[in-house]
């Protein structure tokens, strides 16, 4: 790799101590990055009620605040990490952090609905220039045997901003600030990214691919046009009518995404460095391990924004309360996630993931029967046993998930294998938040709400949300018996610390 330059140690302090020293003050700068991303999204969700009441935001704006960041997101992580194989990952990953506190500044002082959704896709194209960046800056500073260590600290930082960002998120909104309502959640951002940025521009080391690929402009354009032909008539559908254009548009989107797979075969023939490898599609468990990210990546995408409009519009529930009441699920990831990496999936294999989909599922189905049973008269505490099994089965899900879907691609090709099984789940999580309009709103009685009901019927929409999502899981569990039986780790030990590297962005993805 290619080094920015250094200065000289500090009297009385060898060149190899302040090389150690640098290293892991770039591994705390790129650390601190992945927790603002992870933050940044959980932190959103429980914000959502004061957002919708201070600036007159609509249900649809509501999921456009959530989806734009998550669309611009998964659109731009393939292009983020080709840039900075070719530009270099520490020149790429500080405009990155530098666009992401900028927009983060937007986002607090944004007084209109609409201008807040551009703000946040913003957030999020600018995080998919920083997020990529993380891992490679990591595999080109940290050698072989100390990549272990540094990848149980990422684990620490997925389980940590899982649990703080609704909780974190719940006391800045529930404080109110200087009178700012929801604003702090973004712009505590600002001085984070300040310092990341000045720390980073003189501890990271700059590093290249050794032979980067060309960046693939046309795919780009065509990937993203058949999404957003997908996503918006899919989002803002109810609230117009449903309009004819909306169905041609949905349907013109398949046309979009067959010009896609076109170009992209034309592209590995002409210079061989297509957005997409598609020969990766041929590996039967990676095609199938796709339609798991997708699938999941869908499920999470429904649930967590039904969950939260459901506690705190629906129950009225405040949003500390409503934060607290998710520490039993994000506990539950975290625990099970540190298991399922090095106990569980090396002895069990793809069982563990079988696991973790059925127990989702019991969970789902139990929070189902709760809301019924106990109606709006249901405690956080009666919430807890429902997401302690829901957050047990995402734990023996996310951490493994990666590792055992690229088994059996080619080692050459891991690298894209990783990247794609990212940018795929959180696909699958922009199409999820896009088909709330359709699983929840469209259940919603607006009659009762207007009529003083607003809790009963918006539990009846959570919980025919809830069995949409209990649907979708029974998708993920039979795909997951085309996974290979064993993960890369369990298979063949020593390929076992670069499973965990591959593992790496699928934890920042999925928390």
């Amino acid at each position: 790799m290619t080094s920015t330059a250094t200065t000289d140690p500090p009297a009385g302090k060898s060149p190899g101590a302040t090389a150690d020293r640098r290293r892991w003050l770039a591994l705390a700068v790129v650390m601190t990055a992945s927790f603002m991303d992870l933050v940044d999204v959980t932190i959103v969700n429980i914000a959502m009620p004061s957002i919708q009441k201070d600036i007159g935001a609509s249900f649809s704006i509501l999921q456009w605040i959530t989806e734009g960041y998550a669309l611009a997101f998964a659109a731009g992580l393939i292009t983020g990490g080709r840039l900075g194989d070719i530009y270099g990952r520490r020149k790429v990953f500080l405009l990155g952090m530098g666009g992401f506190t900028l927009a983060s500044m937007l986002c607090g002082v944004a007084g209109d609905p609409h201008l807040l959704v551009a703000a946040r896709v913003l957030q999020g194209a600018t995080a998919a220039l920083m997020v990529p960046q993380v891992l490679a800056i990591v595999h080109a500073t940290f050698p072989a045997h100390e990549r272990g260590k540094v990848f149980g600290m990422f684990g620490a930082i997925v389980g940590l901003g899982a649990v703080s960002g609704p909780i974190l998120g719940a006391l800045l909104t529930q404080w109110n600030l200087f009178g700012l309502e929801w604003r702090p959640i973004f712009l505590v951002n600002l001085p984070v990214g300040i310092a990341g940025l000045i720390m980073g521009r003189r501890y990271i080391s700059e590093s290249r691919a050794p032979q980067a690929l060309k960046l693939d402009l046309v795919g780009v354009a065509l990937a993203t046009g058949g999404l957003l032909m997908l996503l918006y008539p899919l989002t803002q559908g109810r609230e117009l009518g449903w309009p004819l254009w909306g169905f041609l548009s949905m349907a013109g989107s398949a046309v979009v995404f067959a010009a896609f797979v076109a170009y992209e075969r034309h592209k590995t023939r002409k210079d061989g460095s297509p957005l997409v490898e598609l020969s990766l599609f041929k590996v039967k468990s990676f095609a199938a391990g796709i339609g798991v990210e997708v699938a999941f990546g869908v499920a999470c995408g429904v649930f967590f924004l039904i969950w939260t409009l459901y506690m705190q519009i629906g129950l009225g529930w405040s949003a500390l309360r409503a934060g607290l009441t998710g520490i039993p699920f994000s506990i539950a990831v975290s625990v099970a996630a540190g298991l399922s990496v090095q106990k569980l999936v090396p002895r069990f294999g793809r069982k563990v993931l079988q696991a973790g989909a059925l127990s989702m599922m019991a969970g789902v189905l139990l929070y189902i029967w709760e809301s019924e049973h106990f109606g709006t008269a249901i405690h956080p505490w009666q919430m807890a046993l429902p997401l302690t099994v829901m957050g047990l089965g995402m734990g023996l899900i996310v951490a493994p998930l990666t590792e055992t879907v690229i088994a059996g691609v080619p080692r050459e090709h891991s690298g894209s294998a990783s990247g794609l099984i990212n940018t795929t789940q959180q696909l699958g999580n922009a199409v999820g938040l896009g088909l709330v309009s359709v699983v929840f709103f469209n259940a919603l009685d607006e009659g009762e709400v207007a009529r003083g009901h607003a809790g009963e019927a918006f539990a009846a929409a959570f919980r025919h949300g809830m069995w949409w999502v209990a649907a979708v899981l029974g998708v993920v569990l039979a795909l997951m018996f085309a996974m290979p039986r064993k993960s890369a780790a369990g298979a063949e030990a020593g390929e076992g610390a670069e499973g965990v590297e591959d593992a790496g962005p699928e934890l920042a993805a999925a928390a």
